[in-house]
């Protein structure tokens, strides 16, 4: 991954012109050639500035919401799937507000995609969908544009510190209700 990082970041210099469109589209196609997200910002920040790299990212990770949820649509297999995964990891009835998705996505080790699952099962259609997608995709983007070096620098005790207050944040913005439906409640007697 270090040597292909290092191949992109010198193809994404010499273009010139075509740079932010290479960059967007390096976003598209983040999942086939499986580089994190934050990978890809901080490439923004060191190639474009924090704000032009920001604008760039929040672009390339919004038009990749868009991708999945299309995707999504097309495999109803593959979603069903991932939508048990997502049960196993955050329980049947978890629900998550767009604050906590907003930071949810911040931390490096939980998969885009199950948190853009997420957004699809909380939201009321495609239009939903996507206001909160670009809402959620904005933090990520300016988090990992501006101080991308300095994060990828850290002591591990220092992202311990890092992660344990996003932790705290995310308990504290939960939604205190949980929704059971009369079936799966009924159900467990039966």
């Amino acid at each position: 991954m270090n040597q292909f990082g290092t191949v992109a970041m010198t193809v994404l210099e010499a273009s010139g012109f075509f740079a932010p469109l290479l960059f967007i589209s390096f976003h598209l196609l983040r999942p086939l050639l499986f580089l994190p997200v934050a990978f890809i910002c901080i490439s923004g920040g060191i190639l474009f500035g924090a704000i032009t790299g920001s604008i760039y990212s929040v672009i390339g990770v919004t038009l990749s919401s868009l991708l999945f949820y299309k995707m999504s649509q097309w495999m109803p297999k593959t979603l069903q799937k991932l939508v048990k995964l997502k049960h196993k990891l955050f329980g049947k009835h978890s629900s998550f507000s767009t604050s906590q998705i907003a930071l949810l996505r911040l931390v490096p080790f939980i998969h885009f995609h199950l948190i853009s699952l997420c957004i699809i099962e909380m939201s009321q259609g495609f239009k939903d969908y996507m206001k909160t997608s670009f809402y959620s995709n904005i933090p990520l983007a300016v988090v990992y544009t501006s101080v991308g070096q300095w994060i990828s620098r850290l002591s591990p005790f220092v992202m311990a510190v890092f992660l344990l207050m996003l932790l705290t944040f995310i308990y504290l913005l939960r939604r205190k209700e949980i929704v059971i439906k009369w079936d799966d409640f009924f159900q467990a007697g039966a």
